[in-house]
């Protein structure tokens, strides 16, 4: 490891939903000290009619999800966003990632004059973290947290996300990535498991990682 790497500044933490990425940015942020950039889900009036029927209303509640994400993403950059800690729990180009499994052809074509338009004024972090987990816990922590524009989405729908996820994090490459599989961990319960991932967090490296417990290296 270069002896001239920093511990990450701007931190990322993502995944399918229902992986636990806010409990865990949350977390960081009161561990680390660090400021929380929270993604807004409920606010997009789309939302509900979209796991309801999701070809009538896929184009619209994608380009919701855009727009509100460039807007809180500027705000980061007008911030303090190099001068202390950030943590945030979404990473802007997940939105492509459900774009092109929601959109059709045309659809596709439409969002990405805009994302493309839109990408260049998106701060970069320094570190993303990519938590994963079984299709059975997914389902299970949906199902615990009761939200109620979640209850109409299906299996299945989940299954392909997690795959597309999947698919677009094997092929990332633009800062050091660090993949945890959660089906077995416990941030919010165990407190040894945040600090074992909470060293590793703050130990540079460069690439991709795959996150071991010290308890099981």
């Amino acid at each position: 490891m270069p002896t001239d790497q920093r511990e990450p500044g701007y931190i990322v933490v993502e995944g399918v939903i229902g992986v636990g990425k806010t409990s865990l940015s949350r977390l960081l942020a009161e561990e680390l000290n660090g400021r929380l950039n929270l993604e807004v889900v409920e606010e997009n009036p789309f939302l509900r009619d979209f796991y309801v029927n999701p070809a009538a209303n896929a184009f619209k509640t994608q380009v919701f999800f855009l727009l509100s994400r460039f807007r809180q993403q500027q705000t980061l950059r007008q911030g303090e966003l190099f001068t202390d800690r950030l943590i945030s729990d979404y990473l802007f180009d997940k939105d492509r990632i459900f774009a092109n499994i929601n959109l059709s052809d045309d659809e596709l074509s439409l969002y990405n004059l805009v994302a493309d338009a839109l990408q260049p004024q998106v701060p970069v972090p320094d570190l993303v973290i990519y938590l994963q987990a079984s299709m059975d816990t997914l389902m299970e922590r949906i199902a615990k947290r009761g939200r109620p524009f979640e209850r109409d989405m299906s299996r299945g729908y989940l299954e392909t996300l997690a795959e597309a996820y999947n698919h677009y994090f094997f092929h990332y490459a633009a800062t050091p990535l660090l993949v945890v599989n959660t089906d077995n961990i416990d941030f919010v319960a165990h407190r040894r498991h945040l600090e074992d991932l909470r060293q590793r967090i703050l130990t540079p490296f460069e690439g991709t990682l795959y996150y071991v417990p010290s308890w099981e290296a």
